[in-house]
């Protein structure tokens, strides 16, 4: 659906393409996550406007390293960059839609779902402290299941992978003992028991092979892969499942709906609906570009994905942006200029 404030400011701007306009194929490089959404939007665009979109689903670290080395002509990550190190790289960052990360579980006799989790039984199993399925603790939140006596494998990303941020930054935020011990980044310090995998797609293979396994993925290889999500407690104290309802209570219950901006996270949002581990996801582009064609048709086709994709993104089971955020990205595509400072006009 074309959103109203979205739509007012690229009337405004005379923001209508043309085919003869659109003449670059361009690569993208990153988030895993994301990478289900963007190739529909990429084909999409591509029968509307003949351009190719190449995407890369290397990871978020890699996507933010290649964005910085301006290998790729857009990186993509599942963590905002901060202010001060967009400006040091000269690079312009916006969401393009919000997802979450799910915990999943191989569990004979046990559906999705029906496993429950908090915060900190949570922490508890990815530091190594809970190792055996029928573990007291695990147990007692969990009176309505007959919990295997079977040792935990957990699984595990060893690549740079936003969806680790992500669910670090959430574990932070539920656990004091977790914010000290190991803390949230791209790639984490796992026990040397565990076993580690690259990639979102290695997660699910491998938790499919591995009987009486957990792991933690982007939510959309949930439902491609069929897998078993666990629920888990929020801050207000309610079981929640992963899906788009819960990670648009997050969003709506967050400053990114009710200010129009997006620097904080999403993670361990109030709200009875709120899903604790949602996440926006990012794309990086040259704020000063020394490849205007391409910097071009990569505006170009973010714009059109926001003016035309809206039915994709529900059909990559994304949350799209709300308008005032969508508005407040079209104004910042405005900002990027040429080397020579001149704006870099995507329109006509």
């Amino acid at each position: 659906m074309l959103t109203k404030l979205f739509s007012s400011l690229c009337v405004s701007a005379i923001c209508v393409f043309s085919n003869a306009a659109i003449a670059q194929d361009i690569q993208g490089a990153g988030s895993s996550a994301a990478a289900p959404l963007y190739q529909l939007w990429a084909d999409a665009f591509g029968k509307a406007k003949g351009s190719k979109i190449a995407y890369q689903a290397s990871g978020s670290s890699s996507g933010i390293r290649q964005i910085k080395e301006a290998k790729t002509d857009f990186g993509a990550s599942d963590v905002a960059l901060p202010a001060s190190e967009l400006k040091r790289h000269a690079l312009l960052q916006f969401p393009s839609a919000i997802s979450g990360v799910a915990v999943v579980y191989h569990l004979p006799g046990i559906k999705s779902q029906e496993l429950r989790l908090t915060g900190d039984l949570l922490a508890q199993i990815f530091s190594g402290k809970i190792t055996q399925w029928n573990d007291a603790r695990l147990q007692s939140a969990n009176p309505q299941l007959r919990l295997p006596a079977k040792a935990i494998e957990v699984l595990v990303r060893e690549d740079g992978s936003g969806t680790t941020w992500n669910f670090s930054d959430y574990l932070s935020k539920v656990s004091t003992g977790w914010k000290a011990e190991t803390g949230r980044d791209f790639v984490l310090r796992w026990q040397p028991h565990f076993r580690a995998t690259k990639g979102s797609s290695g997660v699910a293979t491998a938790l499919r092979k591995t009987p009486f396994s957990i792991s933690y993925i982007d939510y959309n290889y949930v439902l491609q892969e069929k897998l078993d999500a666990a629920q888990l407690q929020n801050q207000d104290g309610k079981f929640v499942s992963p899906g788009g309802e819960s990670f648009a209570a997050a969003l709506n219950n967050s400053r990114w709906k009710a200010e129009g901006g997006f620097d904080e996270t999403l993670t361990n949002q109030p709200g009875a609906k709120s899903w604790p581990i949602t996440m926006g996801t990012f794309v990086i582009l040259p704020q000063v570009t020394a490849s205007p064609a391409q910097t071009r048709t990569a505006l170009q086709f973010f714009t059109w994905a926001f003016m035309n994709g809206d039915r994709l993104v529900g059909a990559a089971d994304f949350v799209r942006l709300p308008d005032a955020i969508q508005a407040r990205i079209f104004r910042e595509l405005n900002s990027v200029t040429t080397r020579d400072g001149k704006p870099l006009s995507f329109y006509q």
